[in-house]
């Protein structure tokens, strides 16, 4: 039975979510407690968390930071904000998915059993992990890690699929199209979203001394170039 934690302060609306997910066979908490949220996500270790962004005390994108300091499950966010930026703040502060209120109450669950899937299915299905590499650049997709050169970094679990497809078509071009389908289930995503995850992206391949292998190729998409490969004998 997999775990939901709820950081949600309109009560009816946490009730409503935690009957509906419970129906569905889904372990359901919710957090009351607004200064406790961390002390409370460590006692309940979920799977998934559903984080509404106007919290007191602290918003949900600061939790959100906060959660990802500890760990890279999926986290939604469920808020009445709709803003192009609201959706941007809350992907580049490592969010998964971001659900506009009012909400149907299928669609979070279509969106939390999607996430479920992704992050805990093949893993679960699967006694070998799963290892892409391309000239020594690797990603071990389950744990969300990419290495290189005797160095390491975590991943969330967006940038551990997206990493997945370019490290897979490494060096074509992957388009926006692919791109999108595969982290959304959809092309019909707002630009902004997929620059963010790219520039995390990026970021990340950055720390490993990587800044320059992820091209945008104009028109058509994004592709790891490989000219790392030669790097490793400097």
């Amino acid at each position: 039975m997999f775990t939901v934690l709820i950081v949600e302060d309109d009560g009816k609306i946490a009730s409503l979510l935690e009957k509906h997910l419970q129906h569905y066979g889904y372990r359901v908490f919710s957090v009351h407690n607004f200064s406790q949220v961390i002390e409370e996500f460590k006692r309940v270790t979920p799977h998934l968390v559903l984080l509404d962004v106007n919290l007191p005390l602290y918003d949900g994108y600061y939790w959100c930071r906060q959660i990802r300091t500890i760990s890279q499950l999926p986290i939604l966010f469920i808020s009445a904000r709709n803003g192009k930026m609201d959706q941007v703040m809350a992907l580049d502060n490592g969010a998964d998915d971001f659900i506009t209120k009012p909400f149907d109450y299928d669609i979070v669950l279509a969106k939390i059993n999607s996430q479920i899937r992704r992050v805990y299915g093949e893993y679960a299905n699967n006694m070998d992990e799963r290892k892409v590499s391309y000239l020594g650049l690797t990603l071990w997709p389950e744990r969300m890690e990419l290495s290189w050169n005797e160095q390491s970094v975590k991943l969330s679990h967006k940038e551990a699929v997206l990493m997945e497809i370019l490290i897979t078509h490494c060096p074509k071009v992957v388009s926006r199209d692919a791109i999108l389908e595969k982290l959304w289930d959809e092309k019909f995503v707002d630009d902004n979203v997929l620059s963010v995850n790219i520039s995390r992206v990026r970021q990340r391949l950055s720390s490993l001394g990587l800044s320059d292998s992820l091209e945008t190729i104009r028109g058509s998409g994004y592709r790891l170039n490989g000219e790392w490969d030669s790097e490793k004998d400097i």
